[in-house]
């Protein structure tokens, strides 16, 4: 690892993965697409093939300088040891759990799992013979009494995306080890800048790099790291699962990094003051946002988190479908749509949360409203939120 690491975070996201073996003599690592990489001797492709696993360009699908100085910022930023690159963040998941899961094995899986996370679990694998087991998200320690003889991984994220739960991180962490359990963390709400996933004990960690890595909203792109132990495995794995990334998608993401922790404290400043607004509405029953006091699990975010970023959710007390949809409808910056982080604004409706939980009950009926909160003017979207409250109300 390189000396990178020994850098405050902000100096970090700058120079990671700008070596001189990626970047040659410009600033950022060139877009390098290619399937086939030719070799002039024998001793040139044995090279590459001994060592077709560490960043040594062999075939496409092992990656080009582009995915290289990715992989190498990502690995300094989050202190792993390796970095597997994934067309989004759907497949990061997928082949980080098919790795080290197999037909007969026991999955633990947090019960606030973003909701492709729990169709992997309850379609793919169960269909491989897997076991999945969902638990609470503030469990804790008392994982340990779902612990089977053939409980292979136990799976986190933490915040959940949908109602933000927090989880005890070291403490899971320490009853994964004492039962030599592969610990994984969906870190796409963290970032490496906002939690230091292998500093609290985990060995695998994912993340939708679409999300805050891009930041633009225009490439799809997932990334999966691992610690001395477990790379090697997930490296092979979802390597011969057939997984790759595009150059240019890698390239938009390297770029994404330079900016990631200033448009990231923006995005926190910008969603405060939105949810510490929306606390004060009549309409809303509670505001979950893990930077919140009576956020389940708020002790846990100051303890492990260094800072919170533009997504959280609020619940209504009342509303059926007719008056959620004239809420949504009609926003003038909130664009209805799914995914995050990006530097816009989004809003999405749900109706249904307890449909997406089995193991923990949630103890609201009112609709439940997920934000995103883009770079925008506060003032311009607080606005747009109170002309929607104002619409909701014409339609109750």
């Amino acid at each position: 690892m390189s000396k990178v690491f020994l850098m405050k975070k902000a100096t970090q996201l700058i120079h990671a993965g700008r070596g001189k073996e990626w970047t040659g003599s410009a600033v950022n690592p060139p877009v390098v697409r290619a399937s086939t990489i030719v070799f002039d001797t024998m001793a040139e492709l044995k090279h590459a093939t001994a060592h077709r696993g560490d960043r040594v360009p062999y075939y496409g699908r092992r990656g080009t300088a582009t995915h290289f100085a990715l992989q190498d910022a990502i690995c300094d930023l989050e202190g792993s040891t390796g970095c597997a690159l994934f067309p989004c963040g759907a497949a990061a998941i997928n082949a980080a759990l098919l790795s080290f899961l197999k037909q007969g094995d026991h999955l633990l899986m947090v019960d606030t799992a973003y909701e492709p996370t729990r169709a992997i679990c309850d379609k793919l694998l169960a269909g491989l013979g897997i076991e999945t087991t969902y638990y609470d998200p503030l469990i804790g320690t008392g994982i340990s009494a779902l612990i089977k003889a053939n409980t292979k991984v136990i799976f986190l994220e933490s915040p959940g995306s949908l109602t933000m739960e927090l989880q005890d991180i070291p403490a899971i962490s320490a009853v994964a080890k004492a039962h030599h359990i592969v610990l994984m963390l969906d870190n796409t709400w963290g970032t490496p800048v906002l939690l230091d996933a292998y500093g609290l004990g985990v060995d695998v960690c994912i993340q939708s790099a679409t999300k805050y890595i891009v930041g633009h909203s225009d490439a799809m792109l997932g990334i999966a790291t691992a610690n001395e132990k477990y790379w090697p495995q997930l490296r092979e794995y979802s390597y011969l699962m057939g997984y790759c990334a595009s150059a240019d998608d890698a390239y938009l993401a390297s770029r994404g990094l330079r900016t990631l922790k200033v448009r990231l404290a923006q995005h926190q400043t910008n969603a405060f003051t939105i949810a510490k607004w929306l606390q004060q509405r009549p309409e809303v029953e509670t505001v979950r946002h893990p930077a919140l006091p009576e956020n389940p699990g708020h002790q846990i975010f100051q303890r492990d988190f260094h800072g919170s970023n533009g997504l959280f959710s609020f619940v209504l007390k009342q509303g059926d479908a007719k008056a959620v949809a004239a809420f949504i409808e009609g926003m003038q910056h909130f664009k209805m749509g799914f995914s995050w982080g990006g530097y816009e604004s989004l809003i999405i409706p749900n109706l249904s949360i307890q449909k997406l939980r089995t193991a923990s009950p949630w103890p609201y009926s009112g609709p439940l409203i997920r934000l995103h909160i883009g770079l925008e003017d506060t003032e311009d979207l607080i606005a747009d939120l109170a002309a929607a409250f104002e619409r909701f109300h014409q339609a109750l």
